[in-house]
């Protein structure tokens, strides 16, 4: 079973990159954030003919997430996580998929900071860890993947002073991605390459993607259960490379039950 998650920063916009992408690698799931579409405009019939059922939770213009299972329908069991009844951002959905419970999930940025943007992504980071433990207790297999929008160490940015004051970079949102971890997630990438640079995601900025000048923001994490039958786990890279490309890549891993 191959999982992949990917940030396709508009769903519409990025389309044909996106099928392409699913033609050549055949993710068996795949959970998508920042569609930055209305639960209108989402792409249902090309996704469909692409093989995928579909379940999302879009917003106009920000945020929006989706996860997408090859020659199946997903099971919506979650639609927004616990928690902070007034928030309305589209940033996480859960579905029963061949059996794991599977979330796409996007976390705030937090910038500027600090500021009350950061605040919330801490408040929100707060909830996840919450519901995580939950999952956790209920004794199934789970995946979490998604844009957590956190490198969590030194070696998942290039060497830079430039970001310092960036939020995706802090230690309280670097402390609150390591309690998720505590709780005995795995981290696919870093559990098969400890100390490798590895990165899903960079800027448009003065060809930062030439330069390899990239952050580690995109994670897959797994249940004890699915930790045991990870066997690969990667980036598509070149995906970044392509005409149109979003500034995320898609990470996956392969998992033999």
């Amino acid at each position: 079973m191959r999982v992949a998650t990917f940030n396709v920063n508009n769903i519409n916009k990025r389309l044909p990159n996106l099928l392409a992408w699913l033609e050549a690698t055949q993710p068996d799931i795949v959970a998508l954030q920042e569609l930055k579409a209305k639960d209108a405009d989402f792409p249902v019939g090309a996704l469909q003919a692409a093989g995928y059922g579909a379940v999302w939770q879009g917003q106009k213009t920000w945020n929006g997430v989706a996860l997408l299972a090859r020659g199946a329908e997903p099971v919506v069991t979650r639609r927004r996580l616990p928690g902070g009844e007034d928030d309305d951002q589209a940033r996480y959905i859960e579905a029963a998929i061949a059996g794991i419970v599977v979330a796409s999930i996007y976390a705030p940025n937090g910038n500027p900071q600090p500021g009350p943007k950061f605040d919330y992504k801490l408040a929100w980071m707060k909830r996840l860890i919450a519901h995580a433990a939950e999952l956790k207790a209920a004794g199934v297999p789970v995946i979490l993947a998604g844009d957590y929008n956190v490198a969590p160490t030194a070696i998942d940015i290039y060497p830079t002073r430039s970001w310092d004051d960036d939020a995706l970079i802090q230690p309280a949102p670097r402390r609150s991605f390591r309690r998720l971890l505590d709780q005995g997630w795995t981290d696919a990438i870093r559990h098969l390459f400890p100390d490798q640079r590895i990165y899903s995601f960079w800027t448009y900025w003065r060809g930062r993607f030439d330069r390899d000048h990239g952050l580690r923001l995109d994670h897959i994490l797994l249940s004890a259960d699915l930790a045991g039958c990870l066997v690969e786990a990667g980036v598509h890279r070149d995906e970044r490379g392509r005409d149109g490309a979003s500034d995320h890549a898609p990470v996956w891993a392969l998992l033999e039950r």
